[in-house]
């Protein structure tokens, strides 16, 4: 990793599902009707339970309710849906296109970092602005999912970076836990689970309220 000023803001690491992108109804609905094939009732708390959990665990909360697919089919189940839904087009949100492509010109490096798989991470890192993601990590890629530190560590080393120069952005509980772990500051855009308020945690309403410069700054405190 590349030695440098600690207050420097070197890369700035992204949620996707519900941050970035607006597509945890994505997922909702294709684990309401993959549960329903099965006859199996999924309720909106179940839903809930899964966001921002890495795939095994959203796979094992689905068997617990009762769908008799093993994890893997359940994972490439959910996938398939949600790709398919993706090839309609990226349902960005407010703010996230415009901060990724000023970030780029700044010449900051951003990473994506999600528990979404593979398929549906590149699908989502190719539609963003030219020149915005340096790395990818998704799921199927890192021994242990958020709130584990690990894929955020894993994003920081891909960059070349120190995970303190880091600034991540994230809307879960597993996540926003998942990168303080990881020793970085959290921008916090409260999604379907709010996060509590704590220290290292920056709130705002959404991505329109930030800039390059906000980011920069909360490394400068």
């Amino acid at each position: 990793m590349t030695s440098t000023d600690p207050h420097e803001l070197k890369a700035v690491l992204w949620d996707m599902d519900g941050t970035l992108v607006d597509t945890e109804p994505f997922w909702m609905a294709a684990q309401r009707d993959l549960a329903g094939t099965h006859g199996v009732e999924w309720t909106a708390d179940n839903g809930r339970s899964t966001v921002g959990q890495a795939m095994q665990v959203s796979a094992a909360i689905l068997q617990h309710h009762g769908v008799p697919l093993s994890a893997e089919e359940i994972i490439n189940d959910l996938l398939r849906r949600v790709v398919a839904k993706l090839e309609e087009g990226i349902p960005w949100l407010p703010g996230a296109e415009r901060i990724l492509a000023e970030l780029a010109a700044a010449r900051i490096p951003s990473a994506l970092v999600t528990m979404a798989f593979s398929p549906v991470a590149t699908r989502v890192a190719s539609a963003a602005p030219i020149g915005t993601f340096h790395a990818v990590v998704a799921g199927d890629m890192v021994p242990q999912g958020k709130p584990h530190p690990a894929p955020y560590l894993a994003a920081a080393e891909l960059l070349g970076v120190e995970p303190s120069n880091c600034v991540a952005v994230e809307d879960s509980v597993s996540g926003t836990t998942s990168a303080q772990a990881a020793g970085m500051e959290v921008v916090v855009v409260p999604g379907v689970v709010r996060p509590s308020a704590a220290a290292g945690r920056h709130f705002v309403t959404s991505l329109e309220a930030v800039t390059v410069e906000s980011l920069r700054n909360l490394l400068r405190r």
